[in-house]
């Protein structure tokens, strides 16, 4: 959809913000700007090169995020916990955490997507024992409140 951001953005230019929001109604599309990240998928690289860290990674999504310290991720890696810390960000682009993050997120897409669970039960069910915590983090991640991914995103 670029050619659409960058003919309402000449229209802006050109005309002004209100004709080419006047336009983007008229065409049935989100202004210039919009956020992308609720559309893309969480798909980690592991052909990275680093056995150790995919070791790493592989654990993380077998416990889908859950129950996985720094400590016993380095001990799975066979590494010590500051070079496991830093090889990982290294390839990974993302520490521990915000990893193990985006798993619990990718995760709760599905329901919230499919069923009629609460967004407390799902938070729950993808481990957080914290629903505000879960709502934050996934607003972070995906730039949208479980709530509007739902709105956006519900199937049936």
């Amino acid at each position: 959809m670029a050619w659409t951001d960058l003919g309402l953005t000449l229209v802006a230019r050109i005309f002004g913000a209100a004709l080419m929001l006047e336009v983007a109604r008229y065409l049935l599309v989100d202004p210039p700007g919009r956020d992308q990240r609720a559309y893309a998928a969480f798909s980690p690289r592991l052909d990275h090169g680093d056995g150790a860290i995919v070791k790493a990674q592989q654990a993380l999504h077998r416990s889908a995020g859950r129950g996985d310290t720094t400590r016993s991720l380095a001990a799975e890696a066979g590494l010590e916990e500051r070079t496991f810390l830093r090889r990982f960000q290294k390839v990974t682009g993302l520490t521990p955490t915000e990893y193990r993050q985006h798993i619990r997120i990718a995760r709760a897409r599905e329901p919230l997507e499919r069923s009629n669970l609460t967004i407390d039960q799902i938070a729950w069910e993808v481990g957080y024992e914290d629903p505000g915590a879960f709502r934050k983090i996934f607003h972070k991640i995906l730039g949208l409140t479980p709530g509007e991914y739902r709105q956006r995103f519900r199937v049936g």
